[in-house]
């Protein structure tokens, strides 16, 4: 049965939440958290499969995204918050517990739900991005760069350099986003390349550049038409155009609150059932080479790991290999729920 994608909004008095819904309205509901700098459509391609496997597939756009709020401080841009507006999400769906699905920052959100809530979650599956018990954080991730691609001395940052560009210049980051979206995207989402194995990522060079793209705005490049069409070109870059960088780039500038409420957390054990899939050429989020997966194997007791042959933007990348990685592990670690 095929079921078409829908447009959605809750409002509540502290935020108001877009998302795009396909599948039964009684069916247990997947919900899809993006990351930076996307949209509720960076999960396309998950959403009518989901739905066609008997799920509610959900995918909101987060906030200071699209058709969702837009805030003004960096604080309002911190984990807790929007862990709040994906629990009023929950409610306004009128359920007790969903199966929780992140990309990149959507990670942290889906983990961090998982820590704090796991009475709201049936399960999580993060891409990409591991759960980070102490919290998603330069303080936290620079501790398990490899040394032999980042030497100290010269990296001592490693990949996570430009999350320390944007704590000491900001504005500048933004800026550079800002002056032209439309090149920004198109040079962004792009497949993985296996020849950047074992090499160090252009983020690790940020601050050494004086920014992103050496001070200036993206350079133009052609569009990848393996992972983004002309049309989702127009969507990301109009979203970005209309809202601007300043509330992506704020979800960079929590480190220390997402930290103090990680440590807020009961547990820091998850029991549920969860999923983790490494890019094996996603060279920032590099997990498959380093030592970053590892806080999450110590505290997933029922953690099952599949290995994508994609860069950082899997789900778009290569959807037929995330789909069945997603419909295995459903249909193996939590089979109940294809009986709702």
């Amino acid at each position: 049965m095929t079921f078409p994608i829908l447009e959605n909004a809750i409002r509540t008095s502290r935020h108001s939440t877009f998302y795009l819904s396909c599948g039964r309205p009684d069916a247990t509901p997947i919900v899809f958290v993006h990351g930076w700098p996307e949209l509720s459509i960076s999960w396309r391609h998950q959403l009518s499969v989901m739905a066609g496997l008997g799920f509610r597939a959900i995918a909101p756009d987060m906030r200071g995204y699209g058709r969702s709020s837009v805030y003004g401080r960096h604080q309002d841009y911190a984990q807790e918050e929007i862990v709040a507006d994906m629990l009023d999400l929950l409610d306004a769906l009128g359920v007790e517990k969903a199966v929780w699905v992140g990309h990149d920052w959507g990670g942290p959100v889906v983990w961090s739900l998982a820590q704090h809530h796991p009475e709201r979650c049936h399960g999580v599956a993060g891409l990409c991005v591991p759960y980070m018990p102490d919290g998603f954080a330069p303080e936290t991730l620079i501790p398990l760069v490899n040394r032999d691609v980042y030497p100290e001395a010269q990296f001592p940052a490693g990949q996570w350099d430009y999350m320390m560009f944007y704590r000491e210049n900001f504005n500048a980051a933004r800026d550079a986003f800002d002056a032209g979206p439309h090149a920004f995207v198109r040079l962004a989402f792009r497949s993985g390349n296996p020849d950047g194995q074992g090499k160090p990522a252009g983020t690790a060079f940020t601050r050494a550049n004086g920014g992103w793209f050496g001070g200036g705005p993206a350079p133009s490049v052609p569009r990848d038409e393996a992972v983004l069409s002309e049309d989702d070109e127009h969507r990301y870059a109009s979203a970005l155009v209309r809202n601007g960088f300043f509330g992506p780039d704020s979800w960079y500038m929590n480190g220390a609150a997402n930290m103090e409420y990680a440590a807020r957390a009961t547990s820091r054990i998850l029991r549920m059932p969860a999923l983790f899939l490494h890019g094996v050429y996603d060279y920032v989020c590099q997990t498959t080479d380093s030592r970053l997966a590892d806080p999450m194997r110590a505290h997933c007791k029922d953690l099952t790991e599949v290995v994508v042959p994609s860069g950082h933007w899997m789900a778009q990348e290569k959807p037929v290999e995330v789909n069945a990685a997603l419909a295995k592990w459903l249909a193996g670690r939590l089979p109940w729920l294809w009986l709702q």
